[in-house]
């Protein structure tokens, strides 16, 4: 579909499209397209959530893609009024100094120019603390994807896991409700529901309902 005829779609069910996903290389080299498209649909990001040939992550990768983001950020920013988000899928959580290469992307990028989508299971695979995180950088996460990792499954570097292991809110691994705490403190502005495993139909449900039996 094209951008047009998906803002179509969306509008006769009365859906809003709030952030733009598009590959790396889309954002780094069609970055006038790519504003054109979330334009169309209607969003006001622009993410990016997987670097290709960049695992395993290196400081040198860490340096350069920020410089990357930087640029595509200022564009879109200053040329078409958007924010660029970058979606964290593990790999980054390489240990460095008294941190990890997420921490060198988080410094070496400018906070007016890039911003970030926390995926939570993203951040909990490779063992880091999405609510430490959102706690550590605040307004610098704009979005979050709230997904859950199915109990006894053992995280890594890679990135990588399946999707089967994606189980309803609540009944996974992670600390949802450290992990809303913290995104309500931080400022963040979209929250978006991700369960990409063969039970969606019964699942979406239950996190719905999970998320909606929280104390405020």
């Amino acid at each position: 579909k094209t951008a047009a005829e998906m803002r179509a779609l969306l509008d006769a069910r009365q859906m809003v499209c709030s952030s733009f996903g598009v590959s790396h290389d889309e954002a780094l080299n069609k970055t006038d397209e790519v504003a054109a498209k979330a334009k169309t649909l209607g969003a006001k990001f622009v993410r990016v959530a997987w670097l290709p040939d960049r695992q395993p992550f290196t400081l040198e990768m860490a340096r350069q893609t920020a410089a990357e983001f930087n640029r595509i950020g200022k564009h879109l920013r200053e040329k078409h009024g958007l924010t660029f988000c970058y979606h964290n899928h593990g790999y980054e959580f390489v240990k460095h100094g008294d941190g990890t290469l997420f921490d060198v992307l988080m410094a070496e990028t400018r906070p007016e120019d890039v911003s970030y989508e926390l995926d939570i299971l993203w951040a909990h695979h490779p063992a880091a603390d999405p609510a430490a995180l959102l706690e550590k950088y605040g307004s610098r996460f704009k979005l979050i994807h709230l997904k859950d990792l199915k109990r006894g499954v053992t995280g890594d570097l890679s990135g990588k896991t399946s999707t089967e292991n994606d189980v309803a809110l609540g009944t996974g691994q992670i600390n949802i409700p450290a992990v809303l705490k913290a995104a309500r403190r931080a400022g963040v502005q979209h929250y978006y529901i991700e369960d990409e495993s063969s039970r969606i139909a019964t699942q979406v449900p239950e996190s719905l309902a999970y998320l909606k039996s929280l104390k405020q």
